[in-house]
């Protein structure tokens, strides 16, 4: 039987839900596993798991309690291993890596913020900026419209100059973010975000980090500006204990979508 994992804390963390239900139908009874200074909390893994609400709801409220009395490190949903002792070895092999982690991520956690444009503001930017593509536009309109050509050029234009605008984009908005954070994490391209990012804030301070995006969000108008979070840290832990279990449940975790 394969082996389920939720997340790695200390061997002495107070907090750890030996017992409680977790993933499957009927619910994995979650157990704790030490190696040393560290201990991983997991269960049997159910077959064929996919994300469904209810086991994403399972994997986060085993976080959610474990986490309550100490720092534990989230894996993402689906992260199984082939068995209980190739994760005691993992633990024992990275033990230096996971401890440096519970030490930086201890009262941290992880806001995930996405940007696209908004469409309308802005390509009325882009024709401000641009004097060839408001040249074009206006004889167009002069020749009630303009030919077949010439529309076409004009759209090839307008999305070139959109285009342009995202990589800029993504980078003033990390920069209004960034001093409010301890540490940024850039998610994958192929999200149809032209910002997919991720910031570890600590607990504490995490009205300043809002703020900041309240501010991005008057600084930069022409951006549809959207937050998750609080989160657990996921994507601060890296390596882990294993890989997340088929296609399907691959970098999915409870909330940072």
């Amino acid at each position: 039987m394969s082996t389920y994992v939720y997340g790695i804390a200390a061997s002495s963390h107070p907090g750890l839900p030996e017992g409680m239900g977790g993933v499957g139908d009927p619910p994995r009874p979650v157990r704790i596993l030490r190696e040393g200074d560290l201990a991983a909390v997991v269960s049997e893994a159910p077959e064929g798991l996919r994300p469904k609400r209810k086991d994403l709801l399972a994997h986060q409220n085993v976080l959610s309690e474990a986490g309550a009395a100490g720092c534990v490190l989230p894996m993402r949903f689906g992260s199984v291993a082939p068995d209980d002792k190739s994760i005691t070895g993992v633990l024992a092999e990275r033990a230096e890596h996971y401890k440096e982690r519970l030490r930086a991520l201890d009262g941290r956690v992880e806001y995930n913020v996405k940007a696209n444009h908004v469409e309308e503001a802005v390509l009325h930017q882009v024709m401000a900026e641009s004097p060839e593509i408001r040249g074009l536009a206006e004889a167009n309109r002069q020749a009630g419209g303009g030919s077949y050509d010439d529309k076409i050029r004009l759209g090839e234009m307008v999305a070139a100059a959109v285009k342009a605008k995202e990589a800029d984009d993504a980078a003033a908005l990390r920069s209004v973010l960034e001093p409010a954070a301890e540490a940024v994490s850039v998610g994958p391209e192929s999200t149809g975000w032209l910002a997919n990012v991720s910031f570890l804030v600590d607990r504490d301070s995490a009205e300043n980090f809002l703020a900041a995006v309240e501010q991005a969000r008057k600084d930069l108008p022409h951006l549809e500006v959207r937050v998750n979070g609080p989160l657990p840290p996921y994507s601060f832990v890296e390596p882990g204990p294993a890989e997340p279990a088929g296609t399907a449940a691959s970098g999915t975790d409870t909330g940072a979508g």
